[in-house]
């Protein structure tokens, strides 16, 4: 399993909000380029990159900050947030991003990601935002009545590298992973699927790997800033490599 340290960017600032509201945004860098930097030099693989302010926008708002940070980085990186069309998603990967990851666009527009997917094999990713098992969209202001798995079985055959499932009342609340849920839904689908929301330990990393389900990775973002948890010491546990 992969290690994906979060920089959320709000404001061109790196933040984490707590439960996904806006108004309880903690920031931990106002230079999110050096706070990719200090991630890399720490031993991660990959960077996890959300544009908040474009999720609720629907269109870039933070691409200078992003623009820095695919400067700085050396490992790849996946970018979700305010991707509603082909132009913008093949600029991000045109300017340097491993992986897009569509949202909103995948319950609003689902044939959109199909046709992404199928043009950029590997780049594209569904991200599924769960508020009580039911999808939340635009930036997780609004919840649907489509469950996570009705969502994700959609683009089954689809061709897209993954699934970043976040449970929302987990997210940077601390309060560990919905570990159960998320297991369920990699068990579910043959898309590999990335846990994200609520890890705050290591121990919470050992409950993913050890869930018996192909996951594919874990995203961690409160827990790596306040030094709840190391990224070189993350990685080894969901590697395999400290038990």
């Amino acid at each position: 399993m992969i290690l994906y340290p979060a920089i959320d960017l709000k404001e061109g600032r790196c933040v984490r909000l707590f439960k996904g509201d806006m108004a309880q945004a903690t920031v931990f860098n106002d230079d999110p380029a050096a706070q990719a930097a200090e991630f890399v030099a720490a031993g991660c693989d990959w960077l996890h990159l959300v544009d908040l302010d474009g999720a609720f926008a629907g269109k870039p708002a933070n691409a200078a900050a992003v623009e820095g940070i695919l400067k700085a980085a050396t490992v790849p990186v996946q970018l979700g947030g305010g991707v509603r069309s082909m132009e913008v998603l093949e600029g991000w990967l045109t300017k340097g991003v491993r992986r897009v990851i569509l949202g909103t666009a995948a319950l609003r527009d689902p044939e959109f990601v199909k046709r992404a997917a199928r043009a950029h094999p590997g780049r594209v990713a569904v991200g599924i935002d769960a508020r009580e098992g039911r999808v939340a969209v635009e930036g997780w202001a609004e919840t649907s009545d489509v469950t996570a798995l009705e969502l994700a079985r959609r683009f089954e055959d689809a061709g897209v590298a993954a699934i970043i499932y976040t449970d929302i009342e987990r997210d940077g609340a601390m309060q560990g992973p919905n570990v159960e849920a998320t297991a369920a839904l990699a068990r579910a689908v043959r898309i590999p699927v990335i846990a994200s929301g609520g890890v705050s330990s290591l121990d919470d990393l050992r409950a993913l790997r050890d869930s018996g389900a192909p996951l594919d990775g874990a995203i961690s973002g409160r827990a790596l800033y306040d030094g709840r948890i190391d990224v070189r010491s993350a990685a080894a546990v969901l590697k395999g490599e400290i038990a």
